[in-house]
């Protein structure tokens, strides 16, 4: 569950930087009162921690689930 929510959290950021790079508009803060507000330095810092953990997405060996063909 925390991958799924990190995952999506962490697209979240990559479409912000897109719109920066783009537009040089920035989604999170305009949503929340600008880059100073305590609520968009959440939304960057949730979005921080949440790319460090995708990293550890890379090193994980994935299972392989075989599913019963009938």
């Amino acid at each position: 569950m925390i991958d799924r929510i990190s995952l999506i959290l962490t697209i979240i950021g990559a479409l912000n930087w897109g719109s920066i790079g783009l537009f040089q508009f920035d989604l999170v803060a305009w949503l929340f009162g600008g880059q100073d507000a305590t609520w968009s330095r959440i939304v960057y810092t949730l979005v921080g921690l949440c790319g460090l953990w995708c990293i550890s997405l890379l090193f994980r060996k994935r299972e392989v689930i075989e599913e019963e063909t009938r």
